[in-house]
């Protein structure tokens, strides 16, 4: 079942935390515990439709489609006897403990795939149940904000995966994507995922000869579903044979590894004998060239069904088969001006001249003996008499049939394949998994070798240092416009003493770049990826937050500084002192001093009452009073030069503190009109002299 689905149940009654929801992704059923919000679990699959009951009001992206379905699908009886009958099993312990609400989710989402999908012929894998800490939670308003999969105009070009994706294959892209979706927040698995890469860094002779292979792989995952939804071909069959053997030429370029995943990865490629039987049978039965559609036939080869080859012999070689028994005809009969001709009503005939028609009907069968006629009457008419025999009826009635039975067999033996591949199911996807974890993990080796990536050190404390730090993004960009251009590397320690950071500077100057190259450089690390910077050490991040920029939602009406508090509020509420939060320019959609003490208390709320890991971007100048009174609190700003008037921005994160903001250095450099950015720089004069130093702590 190829389509993503998210399905709910219940969320109205439940607020925005519910229990009843499972995610349908790749062929596998992940039940979502309550300690997910409604955000984060459509972030974590960044579904294509979403089912739920008809009592729900969801308010989603325009993006997803929402499926509402009967109340009555949504029952846990059903979905009990629903399982059992996929699974062919009696009790569900094996699978884990599971609620009644779980069990209705579950029931509703095997009845929507057996309606849209018209059978009962349903293959998933067994569902498991998703807990809280397992991934890196991330809503969607960060993910739109960090521009993860697309940018905030909605292209792929630009985002973080379109800078890092160097897959090769399909199913490799779609695996990377599911990575994207949900970052891993378990150390051991995202120390598995590193040492796969860093062994391919080290070991590029097999890294370089497994990416050659994959390079020509078919997608072995696309072409399984087809085929097991009963809606593949000739070529799904060959590309899952070619699939395996690459499958199998890879794997002894994994016979030194020592990445416990890639140790993983060769015992899962390694065909069973079933399997093996089934590529030497797909070798021998297929022919090179293949239809585009089943129905079509002509994909099985010749010498691999005898009756297979008896049929197609008699219809390639009918010609010459009628050609013989004329000629025997001919010789038996002496009428050397016998024909046998085939029209549309009586098919294959023999036809001779009225002078000949009494000869023809004594003649005897020299194979029988006794007064054996050999031909037997049809027709007369006034130019000719029309006779057939035994073996010209059975020949033309073969002949006529022998297409459809040709298909006929055909088509038996396509399924026969298909049963055999069905019951090989489980184990053709751990093959076919695997191939996508090898392409991930070499193409992680390749970004980090290209691009200078190191590996990041993750740890169960609540450390978070960066030294020389970069964009991917941005970096990528300067090199694709400018060659040779430098990215400014800069270090960020949020340690203990200076937890969170107030980070001051004027407009262009990167703040917004430094803000999303942290949480980018903790996104990637969690996904188990080298990152862009000289030294990393972090400690498990369980949340990622981000408020950066300006957007608004007026088709829900909601303004942009409503969609700021909406997404700011979000964040105070669920970040903890594992989390990393980024906020840029917190208060800027209100009036000054509206703004301010908004974001004065947001900064206080998030040094005493959340505790996270932080940086704070701001104009207000004023907020750094705060460092004297919140001791987590350091200050640091990007640091500028002024030359004769102009300002030169030297993209460099420093400890201290931003005097201006030069935002009408900015409008200059945007065009504004002289004479306007005059009146502007009297203006600031005349404010700036009477302002009101108030002590807002």
């Amino acid at each position: 079942f190829l389509l993503q689905c998210l399905l709910l149940q219940g969320i109205g009654r439940r607020s925005s935390l519910f229990k009843q929801r499972c995610i349908l992704h790749g062929g596998a059923v992940h039940l979502v515990d309550g300690g997910i919000d409604l955000g984060n679990a459509i972030g974590l699959l960044s579904p294509k439709e979403v089912i739920a009951s008809t009592e729900e009001k969801l308010s989603l992206d325009p993006s997803i489609t929402f499926t509402a379905q009967p109340n009555a699908r949504f029952n846990a009886d059903n979905g009990t006897r629903r399982i059992q009958q996929l699974f062919n099993i009696k009790g569900l312990d094996a699978f884990g403990a599971f609620e009644p609400t779980d069990l209705a989710a579950l029931g509703a989402l095997i009845d929507y795939i057996a309606l849209t999908q018209k059978t009962d012929n349903i293959t998933l894998q067994p569902p498991r149940l998703q807990q809280t800490g397992e991934t890196l939670l991330i809503d969607n308003a960060t993910r739109r904000n960090l521009e993860l999969t697309q940018t905030l105009q909605g292209s792929r070009t630009g985002s973080l995966l379109d800078t890092v994706d160097c897959t090769l294959t399909n199913g490799g892209a779609r695996l990377l994507a599911r990575h994207f979706a949900a970052p891993l927040a378990d150390l051991a698995a995202i120390n598995a995922r590193l040492d796969a890469v860093q062994w391919f860094i080290a070991e590029q002779k097999p890294r370089d000869a497994i990416r050659t292979q994959l390079k020509q792989c078919p997608d072995l995952e696309r072409a399984l579903s087809r085929l097991i939804l009963g809606r593949g071909g000739a070529r799904d069959l060959a590309a899952l044979r070619d699939a395996l053997l690459y499958a199998t030429a890879i794997r002894p370029h994994l016979e030194k590894t020592t990445a416990t995943a890639l140790q993983a990865i060769a015992r899962n490629i390694v065909l069973p004998s079933s399997l093996q039987d089934l590529v030497q049978d797909l070798q021998c039965g297929l022919k090179s060239e293949l239809p585009l559609l089943t129905r079509d036939g002509g994909f099985i080869a010749e010498g691999f069904d005898t009756t297979l080859d008896e049929l197609l012999a008699l219809r390639q070689n009918s010609k010459k088969i009628i050609a013989a028994a004329e000629a025997r005809y001919k010789h038996a009969s002496g009428i050397n001006t016998l024909k046998i001709k085939h029209n549309m009503i009586l098919g294959y005939f023999i036809e001779v001249t009225p002078t000949f028609a009494d000869k023809a009907f004594h003649t005897r069968d020299p194979d029988k003996e006794g007064d054996s006629r050999l031909f037997i009457h049809r027709q007369t008419l006034a130019t000719a008499a029309r006779f057939t025999t035994v073996e010209l009826a059975d020949l033309d009635k073969k002949i006529a049939e022998a297409d459809a039975r040709i298909l006929q067999i055909e088509l038996a033996l396509f399924e026969k394949f298909v049963e055999r591949i069905k019951q090989n199911n489980a184990a053709l996807r751990k093959i076919a998994e695997s191939l996508a974890g090898l392409d991930v993990a070499t193409s992680w080796a390749v970004l980090a070798t290209t691009e200078n990536y190191t590996r990041p050190v993750l740890d169960n404390s609540l450390g978070f240092t960066i030294e020389k730090g970069r964009h991917p993004v941005v970096e990528n960009a300067l090199k694709q416009r400018n060659g040779a251009a430098r990215f400014i590397a800069n270090d960020c320690a949020l340690d203990d003493g200076q937890r969170l950071w107030l980070l001051t500077g004027p407009n262009m100057a990167g703040k917004s770049t430094f803000l999303r190259q942290n949480a980018l450089i903790v996104f990637l690390a969690q996904i188990g990826a080298f990152v862009p910077a000289a030294r990393a050490q972090i400690g498990i991040v369980d949340r990622l937050f981000s408020r950066v920029g300006a957007a608004d939602d007026l088709a829900q009406g909601k303004s942009t500084f409503m969609v700021e508090m909406i997404e700011t509020a979000t964040i105070v509420h669920q970040a903890t002192e594992r989390s990393l939060v980024i906020l840029d320019e917190i208060g800027r959609g209100t009036a000054t001093f509206d703004g301010l003490s908004i974001a004065w208390a947001t900064l206080e709320h998030l040094h005493a009452h959340n505790k996270c890991r932080g940086i704070f971007a701001t104009h207000y100048h004023e907020l750094t009073q705060l460092e004297e009174t919140l001791d987590q609190l350091a200050c640091y700003t990007l640091n500028v030069r002024e030359w004769q008037g102009d300002i030169i921005f030297l993209h460099e994160v420093i400890k201290g503190q931003a005097e201006h903001s030069y935002g009408i250095h900015v409008a200059r450099l945007a065009g504004m009109p002289s004479s306007l950015l005059t009146r502007a720089t009297t203006l600031l004069q005349e404010l700036e002299s009477h302002a009101i130093g108030a002590n807002l702590s």
